[in-house]
């Protein structure tokens, strides 16, 4: 496994020598900067995991510099250095995307131990997201910094690029892990039941309420509730939505007793909200309450990079799950996976490799074992190498922390 790579800013060079020295011991790579200028020269050159960077400096201060390596590289882990005068400063920087602060003067244990943890959520993301692609190593490191608040996140993609796993992505890396995680696929379920769903229902009010129920803000009280395909929610429900999102409190259906809650609300789509608020099939007030926060999830399209690794997982876990003893793909079928659009994304992946291992009558799965579509759709590309993980994968980890749910 390569380094995790350490960019030290800090306009004093004895400061910079001194966290090099303590970085370097641990290594990691670290490249060091004397100013803001400086740092994101040496950003727009590389990628680097992780930011080390003191809050007061000449020129370009701490937060103009986080809020520039952002701008150039959304998927960089931002920790500050601050004295006890600039904490405001520091809670500033927090709330624009910084992963954490360190208040002066940090002992040497500290320091190393918040750079472990920034870097061991990442980690903990690898084994729950497999990717091998820049676009969604940045959605994973936005996930980190999405996870630490309770705001509203709003995860915009389109169908079968894993939304659900992102949104418990965000609950696993929260301080809410220890509680529940709720999903519900508002599409999935009337609209004269979705109301009980979400809110409850007391006893007797309506045809079939034979008993008290608690609704899914009840049950997921303190912890996270997921509502996928928010934008096939009605006008009517939409409006109790946003007053429990606003007033942080659910009524029961045939109830008038108000009942606090605690929830963090992630929600997804694979439609345009505004533009189906410019239309008025979706409140203004509620896509605002939403869209505090926002990851959008791209098609797997546009993040080639991943399909080897996919393929490599699925064929995996599929085999794992049957007699057959299926080992790989022969080099056509791989080149003709590459070529292909996936226009249903990850799932249709999935699909397509496990319909091929049943059908596959050798030890290497042909052309002729994928589904039709995928063999007749001729997509040239820039790259059409199949590039496996160096080392490969730890499927196993993976499996432990669910990652089958890519399909969603």
């Amino acid at each position: 496994m390569p380094r995790k790579s350490i960019l030290v800013v800090d306009d004093e060079k004895s400061q910079r020598e001194i966290l090099e020295m303590i970085l370097s011991g641990e290594g990691y790579d670290v490249t060091t900067a004397s100013s803001g200028e400086a740092a994101l020269k040496f950003a727009a050159d590389r990628r680097f995991d992780l930011a080390l960077t003191d809050l007061k400096m000449t020129g370009m201060d701490g937060i103009e510099l986080l809020q520039h390596l952002l701008a150039q590289d959304s998927s960089i882990i931002v920790i500050l250095l601050t004295a006890h005068g600039s904490i405001d400063s520091a809670k500033e920087a927090l709330r624009r995307g910084a992963f954490d602060y360190l208040q002066k003067p940090y002992d040497r244990d500290t320091l190393l131990e918040t750079i472990r943890r920034a870097l061991a959520k990442l980690d903990a993301l690898d084994m729950e997201i497999i990717s091998a692609s820049p676009e969604m190593e940045a959605v994973k490191k936005m996930i980190l910094k999405v996870a630490r608040s309770s705001s509203t996140v709003l995860i915009r993609g389109e169908s079968g690029t894993g939304k659900e796993l992102i949104a418990r992505a965000i609950h696993n890396q929260s301080p809410r892990v220890t509680e529940m995680f709720q999903a519900v696929n508002c599409a999935a379920i009337n609209e004269n039941l979705l109301e009980s769903e979400l809110f409850g229902h007391e006893k007797g009010s309506f045809t079939g309420a034979h008993a008290e129920k608690k609704g899914l803000f009840e049950v997921a009280d303190r912890g996270t509730l997921f509502l996928d395909e928010i934008a096939e929610l009605d006008i009517a429900m939409q409006a109790k939505l946003l007053r429990a999102l606003q007033e942080r409190e659910i009524r029961r259906v045939g109830g008038t007793r108000a009942i606090k809650i605690d929830v963090r609300v992630v929600a997804a789509t694979n439609r345009d909200l505004r533009a189906m608020v410019a239309d008025g099939r979706f409140r203004d007030d509620l896509y605002y309450r939403i869209n505090v926060l926002s990851i959008d999830v791209p098609p797997l399209r546009e993040r080639r990079d991943d399909i080897p690794v996919l393929i490599e997982f699925f064929l995996k876990k599929h085999t794992r799950n049957t007699s057959r003893l299926v080992r790989g793909l022969t080099p056509d079928t791989k080149r003709l996976m590459l070529d292909y659009s996936w226009p249903g994304n990850v799932r249709q992946l999935e699909s397509a490799i496990e319909r091929a291992i049943l059908l596959c009558e050798g030890d290497l799965i042909t052309v002729e074992d994928l589904p039709l579509e995928v063999r007749q759709e001729s997509r040239p590309v820039s790259d059409t190498s199949f590039k496996l993980p160096a080392g490969g994968i730890a499927f196993e980890d993976v499996e432990r922390s669910q990652i089958g749910r890519a399909h969603v």
